[in-house]
């Protein structure tokens, strides 16, 4: 299937919803469609690792009756959602991509689940991830070529909002799981400032920078989903949660964006490179300044920082995996991924000295990072090195290090094709300002894709 961003159009939810007001359409109606497409499209895409397809239609049809009553219980009442496997779900077995939990069934919801539910969303099943979502591809491809991947360990989140089976998936983003793989399957994606979703009921190897995200194949889904989670579980404990309001951002035209190219941009394909130039062009003859490291010396000095970045998230991820993933190992080494062991084995030669200069260097980094933002919108660049690599390569994450050392949100645009493949733009924002951020990235959708 050919990508093109103009004209391929994943599924909304909200633009469904106001026909369940008045009975020409309803969320049953909704779902048995996305069943559809999930019976026809599944066994090649292969999201999926588990459904419960009469559950869903149960709570559908209780979704119905509430909007034939007049009173839908939230913006997401009736809409379909997966979840990535890592994440605990209690009508259904959590099992991580890894033997050590298979048949695992959690006694509760995670944080953002529950919160989904009591909103009257529908959970259809748990998505794809690869082992603990650290190493190991899994088995789903690409939907817009089956010969590829669709990136990392959010890939079945990622790819059954792009086969448009669903249209909203949560995942996980801890280096680069949420905006890389919705960059290969032409998802709208949020991850969001950090600790301002709830993390409830995951299990993750690296605390410091792991972020809940979400796929969406619409904007207006994207922000909805987000801002039912943010109500009703909050943020992480300590954290203020998400800031804005309930309503999608309204669309604005920034004035000011920093193009970074980081260290990708040394790894980035030439035709990728092009279709990348010719946006920021498009967006300078639109009258929006566009600052870089050969305009400003800020920049300059931010690209030097942002090429330390790649060591400095090793530190973290290799310190931090070696609890519980070394007591996995003393269990039974020979079902733990080869990449997990080796990240253990590196993280117990690690002194505590190392990891305080990771720290030090991520608080000098989010300095950095924050000392524009009187200065410019939000900083633009690519969301992987180029489209979605063939096989099980999962692809580089070099454009993805940074937000999440930084923990500011970062946004995932389905803006660009190169060779008929989705390429994502990434936006970059500033702590607590996703809701701002959307509506820049709200703009930028519909200035490009119209």
């Amino acid at each position: 299937m050919t990508y093109d961003p103009k004209t391929t159009r994943l599924l909304s939810f909200a633009e469904a919803a106001p026909k369940f007001r008045d009975g020409t359409d309803s969320p049953r109606a909704f779902l048995e469609r996305c069943l559809e497409v999930i019976a026809r499209r599944d066994n090649e895409v292969k999201a999926f690792v588990r459904m419960d397809a009469e559950r869903a239609r149960r709570a559908a049809d209780e979704s119905a009756a509430r909007y034939k009553a007049g009173r839908p219980l939230s913006a997401v009442d009736g809409m379909p959602f997966g979840v990535k496997d890592m994440f605990d779900t209690a009508d259904m077995d959590t099992e991580m991509g890894t033997p050590f939990h298979r048949g695992r069934r959690p006694m509760f919801d995670a944080a953002h689940v529950d919160a989904l539910k009591r909103g009257g969303a529908v959970l259809v099943g748990k998505t794809v991830t690869s082992q603990f979502a650290v190493a190991g591809p899994g088995p789903t491809r690409n939907p817009f070529d089956p010969a590829r991947s669709p990136g990392a360990t959010s890939a079945g989140s990622a790819a059954a909002v792009g086969a448009a089976m669903i249209p909203v998936a949560t995942g996980s983003h801890t280096r680069g799981s949420v905006i890389r793989p919705a960059g290969y399957c032409a998802n709208f994606a949020l991850k969001a400032t950090f600790g301002a979703l709830n993390r409830g009921g995951i299990m993750t190897a690296t605390r410091s920078t792991d972020h809940l995200g979400i796929h969406a194949g619409a904007l207006a889904d994207l922000w909805a989903t987000a801002w039912q989670i943010a109500t009703v579980a909050g943020g992480d404990p300590g954290h203020p949660g998400l800031y804005g309001r309930p309503e999608l951002a309204p669309a604005r035209k920034p004035i000011r964006l920093v193009r970074i190219e980081t260290r990708g941009w040394g790894l980035t394909d030439e035709a990728s490179k092009a279709a990348f130039l010719a946006l920021i062009e498009a967006l300078r003859r639109d009258g929006i300044e566009i600052a870089d490291r050969a305009s400003d010396p800020a920049v300059a000095d931010y690209e030097k920082t942002l090429h330390e970045v790649s060591p400095n998230w090793g530190a973290f991820a290799t310190w931090e995996s070696r609890w519980p993933m070394r007591l996995y190992r003393e269990r039974d080494a020979s079902l733990l991924h080869p990449a997990i062991a080796e990240r253990v084995a590196a993280g117990e030669k690690m002194t505590l000295d190392e990891y305080r200069r990771a720290l030090a260097f991520q608080a000098a980094i989010r300095r950095q990072h924050a000392s524009f933002a009187g200065a410019a919108d939000a900083f633009i660049t690519l969301s992987a090195p180029g489209p979605a690599p063939f096989g099980d390569d999962v692809g580089d994450a070099v454009y993805n290090e940074p937000s999440s050392l930084l923990g500011a949100p970062a946004l995932n645009l389905p803006l660009l094709a190169v060779s008929g493949m989705p390429l994502g733009v990434q936006l970059l924002g500033f702590d607590h300002r996703d809701w701002e951020l959307a509506g820049i990235g709200r703009w930028l959708a519909e200035c490009v894709l119209g």
